[in-house]
């Protein structure tokens, strides 16, 4: 399956690519953005592509073939931005996009137990040198902790319900797949909850997912460098997809431009239009923030 990358059109208007210019996306995933932005930056502008998924990598590298002289492609944390930028020797960066969704490949193709649609092993690492897994987590970590990760990251109401069941199951038998653990949170949701807007197994997978790749922690850290490497003049996008990712965002943005290094472009977060919900039902929870970075920018003849 191929990534259909989110508010495309409002990507390309808040980042702006132009003509020669350098951009960075740092959750290249399978290049839909990226490929995107090559057309805006020909016939010499360069993207710089950051995935923590060295399958994703391989997947960009394919699919942006024929601009390979433009494209640098690096298995890499976007948290590190600020080495990569520095080892690859690319500069200036007139732009950055930080698309922090995961792919519909990874859903459907990677195995790795980031939906419970399909009955997979629980993993839910995008680098696989990472030793913490979804498995190891439900398996060995202690109930308060589990309880803490659901109710945080997941914002889950029943968080000390199924983190008390995930005790009682793993006494038993280890909890190895996603269809062992979507039924287990099942038995403790009243029945009456389970089938609402998102099913309620979903807020838990997020909370794993989270926890495992350090999500939240990866992107504080990575704001303030992005807005480090960039000129001034240039632009950061960042597409979130939950309330916690969005109030990172939100909040990083705020004070950097009460210290006036940064203008907010967008006051409210910019949301998917009705057409493409009606083609990518995965927009719905994407939210968009993006500003451009203060200081004397040179004209460009």
């Amino acid at each position: 399956m191929i990534h259909k990358p989110v508010l495309v059109k409002e990507v390309l208007e808040y980042l702006a690519p132009k003509p020669g210019e350098n951009m960075i996306d740092a959750t290249v995933g399978q290049a839909g953005h990226t490929l995107l932005i090559l057309e805006k930056t020909g016939p010499d502008g360069e993207i710089l592509g950051i995935d923590l998924d060295q399958k994703q990598i391989e997947n960009s590298r394919v699919r942006t073939e024929r601009d390979r002289e433009r494209v640098i492609l690096v298995h890499d944390s976007y948290a590190n931005v600020k080495e990569i930028v520095e080892r690859e020797h690319f500069k200036p960066v007139n732009g950055m996009l930080m698309d922090l969704g995961y792919s519909s490949w990874q859903i459907e193709n990677s195995n790795k137990g980031f939906s419970f649609s399909k009955d997979e092993p629980l993993d839910m690492r995008y680098n696989l040198e990472n030793p913490v897994t979804a498995r190891k987590i439900v398996n060995e970590y202690p109930e308060a902790e589990i309880k803490k990760i659901l109710d945080e990251y997941g914002e889950e109401i029943f968080a000390g319900k199924i983190a008390k069941k995930i005790i009682e199951e793993r006494k038993f038998a280890p909890i190895e797949s996603t269809f062992q653990l979507k039924s287990l949170i099942e038995e403790v949701v009243p029945k009456k909850l389970q089938h609402g807007r998102i099913h309620c197994a979903t807020k838990s997978f997020q909370a794993l997912r989270i926890a495992v790749n350090g999500e939240l922690d990866t992107l504080e850290k990575a704001l303030p460098d992005a807005l480090s490497v960039l000129e001034p003049g240039g632009r950061l996008v960042v597409i979130s997809f939950h309330s916690l990712e969005d109030r990172i965002v939100k909040d990083f943005f705020k004070e950097a431009e009460k210290e006036k290094s940064i203008k907010i472009l967008t006051k409210k977060p910019v949301t998917a239009s009705e057409e493409e919900l009606m083609a990518n039902p995965r927009a719905r929870s994407a939210k968009l923030r993006a500003i451009i970075k203060n200081g004397k920018v040179e004209v460009r003849k």
